[in-house]
């Protein structure tokens, strides 16, 4: 319902309303596998030259190996970083999203801590990250309700980590993550998943405005703790995500081009029509 028909070049096409993506097929091992520096230069090439890719790390690191540095998971981030390079090279790297599994609880602090503490002192990172520009911004998700103390914002602001401040379904019990305005880093990093509790929640969700008008004054306190502001939607079902994006824009007050209002009610009247 968002591109014109099948053959639109969708990247190209999505980059003409956005100029960010959030890139989650990075984090499933059965998409990741198949990806190479080509899958990265092609993303570069298709969008502006102010575009930026945000870019999940593969499960592998996250979920599988729970970041834990005795399970060689550094060479495995290594070999990420290599592969996306492309995006860094070409000034199209955004931040780099480490989502926690929700069954990663504080009592593995160690673990984040540990792999924090080598991305900033390996040797082998240093050298990586002298062959390019600027340093990496990375994001850090807690899904799991034990985070809620003083001591994981305590550590990524240590490493100017960018704690993902959330709004996701009661049945998370991660509203401490909404409800904070409190930033890590000189960079931040929002999520929209949406409030379902049913089905797959976390991707079938079209928020009103009596949801969103809240996270204006949240999104403006954010931007003056920081220098670089990222807000995705992941409530991607049926291009809820979509509507829901350009409806923010207009409610922290960017004026949506005539080309952008059409879209947003070519959206809103398909979903009426279909019911989703």
């Amino acid at each position: 319902m968002f591109y014109p028909d099948k053959e639109t070049k969708r990247l190209r096409y999505y980059s003409e309303f956005f100029d960010t993506a959030e890139m989650d097929a990075s984090f499933h091992e059965r998409f990741y596998n198949s990806m190479t520096k080509g899958t990265f230069i092609g993303m570069s090439k298709a969008t502006p030259a102010e575009f930026r890719f945000s870019v999940k790390v593969p499960e592998t690191i996250t979920h599988k190996k729970r970041l834990d540095v005795k399970k060689n998971v550094l060479k495995d981030f290594e070999a990420f970083l290599e592969k996306i390079s492309p995006l860094r090279s070409a000034n199209k790297l955004g931040a780099i999203l480490i989502q926690l599994p929700p069954s990663f609880t504080v009592s593995e602090f160690k673990n984040v801590e540990s792999f924090l503490d080598e991305l900033s002192t390996s040797t082998s990172f240093h050298e990586f990250e002298s062959r390019t520009s600027n340093e990496y911004q990375y994001a850090l998700e807690f899904r799991h309700p034990s985070w809620r103390t003083e001591g994981p914002w305590e550590l990524l602001s240590h490493y100017n980590i960018a704690v993902v401040i959330t709004d996701s379904p009661a049945k998370e019990n991660l509203e401490f993550l909404s409800e904070t305005t409190v930033t890590t880093a000189d960079h931040s990093f929002v999520r929209f998943h949406g409030r379902n509790i049913k089905g797959h929640y976390w991707y079938n969700y079209l928020y009103n405005q009596e949801e969103l008008e809240p996270w204006v004054e949240k999104i403006d306190k954010i931007k003056e703790q920081t220098k670089v502001l990222r807000v995705y939607f992941n409530n991607h079902y049926g291009g809820k995500a979509v509507i829901n994006a350009l409806e923010f824009k207009e409610l922290i007050g960017i004026k949506l081009s005539e080309k952008e209002a059409n879209v947003l009610e070519s959206a809103k009247s398909y979903l009426r029509e279909v019911n989703i």
